[in-house]
């Protein structure tokens, strides 16, 4: 087995157990390749985290893999194959697979690559020792560059030269903090070798795309408490270079918030406590994330209680803006408003165009505006007869 350590994984691991995965693995493995299983199946199964995308790694050149994958009935799919990766649908299931690779050439953005035959050139070029294990079929683990220790520990460690890995494509230092948000312990010390290489590299940053910046922010932000990380990124320089103006001063206060209700994890409504400049345009939102982002905010700074929130923005947004603001305030909060929120959304305005057969046009408008808001100021306790006949 290639790597200086191996030991073998549970074979009731997901994509140890998976039918359609080890039908791959047999494939490839009868034209006379090797194939593992890597990444993010490995690393979660070692730390015993639920998995995600199956991912494979082999010798096999991509057309190899494609002529392998025809012959034994699959489909598969060129989606990255200039960078080595087919996509192989068995049994309704698609699973990338990827040559061996080694960089040619990188230039903090996208890397050159050339195929490999050996796995330690293909696990140099990754990011984390974590990221960086390997599995065949049978479980049987491989550790290249000696990241199952790390991964067991939930430590995130650039492999061998911190500043040398992030040149090669400075998002790595933003999936530093991710990975560090989602893996790590809270009571985890930093790697001083990752923030040294990091604060080196802060220039780099703004070579990277938007929709890169924001996809991973949004990924931090979704993790179940990324505020020690963002207080780290603030620290060193990075939330200044890809958000400016953003502080993560009530990002915090919002998490504890949440945790006390038991709300659901919205990675905007975090992104609205953090604030910045320009956020649409740093971070290329969705048009679906950025009037989610606009509702929350707007929402925070309106007059009246859980129910008229909801009642404005919906459930999500108006929950949102309803922590939001408690953060904001340093106010305690209760379950019962949270509650609040989804009954106001839910409510229905009482009054409708043919309760005022008198008027029209106009007129008409005007008169439900202003009842709507007299319902909306009496915490939507107001009946039909009361606003027809205050």
């Amino acid at each position: 087995m290639d790597g200086p350590s191996a030991t073998h994984l549970d074979p009731e691991s997901d994509f140890l157990s998976n039918p359609a995965a080890q039908a791959l693995c047999v494939a490839l493995e009868n034209g006379g390749h090797r194939a593992y299983f890597v990444g993010g199946c490995v690393r979660n199964a070692v730390m015993g985290v639920p998995i995600s995308d199956i991912d494979i790694a082999t010798d096999a050149v991509p057309d190899q893999v494609i002529e392998l994958s025809n012959k034994a009935g699959f489909r598969a799919i060129p989606t990255g194959i200039d960078h080595g990766t087919i996509t192989v649908v068995v049994q309704d299931q698609p699973f990338e697979v990827t040559t061996f690779r080694r960089d040619v050439e990188t230039d903090g953005r996208r890397a050159v690559i050339a195929f490999s035959t050996d796995m330690a050139e293909d696990a140099h070029r990754r990011d984390f020792t974590m990221n960086a294990l390997y599995a065949d079929r049978h479980g049987q683990l491989a550790d290249p560059v000696h990241g199952l220790q790390d991964a067991r520990a939930g430590r995130v460690r650039f492999i061998e030269d911190a500043g040398q890995r992030i040149r090669e494509d400075y998002l790595r230092a933003l999936r530093f903090f991710r990975f560090s948000a989602q893996y790590a312990p809270a009571d985890a010390a930093w790697d001083a070798d990752a923030l040294a290489g990091i604060a080196e590299n802060l220039d780099g940053l703004q070579s990277l795309s938007a929709e890169r910046v924001g996809s991973e922010m949004l990924k931090l932000l979704g993790a179940a408490d990324p505020a020690p990380a963002l207080s780290i990124m603030q620290q060193t320089g990075v939330l200044a270079q890809i958000l400016p103006g953003s502080d993560p001063t009530y990002v915090g206060p919002l998490i504890h918030l949440e945790q006390m209700v038991d709300a659901p994890i919205d990675p905007i409504a975090r992104l609205a406590a953090l604030g910045g400049q320009d956020v649409h345009d740093r971070l290329r939102l969705s048009r679906r994330n950025q009037r989610h982002l606009d509702s929350i905010l707007t929402l925070s700074t309106t007059m009246g209680g859980p129910k008229v929130l909801g009642q404005m923005g919906g459930v999500d947004a108006g929950r949102g803006a309803f922590l939001l603001r408690s953060a904001y305030g340093n106010a305690p909060i209760t379950i019962e408003q949270i509650d609040d929120v989804a009954r106001g959304a839910s409510a229905v305005f009482p009054i409708e165009a043919s309760d005022l057969p008198h008027l029209s046009g106009p007129a008409l408008g005007a008169e439900l505006k202003a009842l709507k808001q007299i319902w909306l100021d009496s915490d939507l306790s107001k009946t039909k007869d009361d606003l027809l006949h205050p």
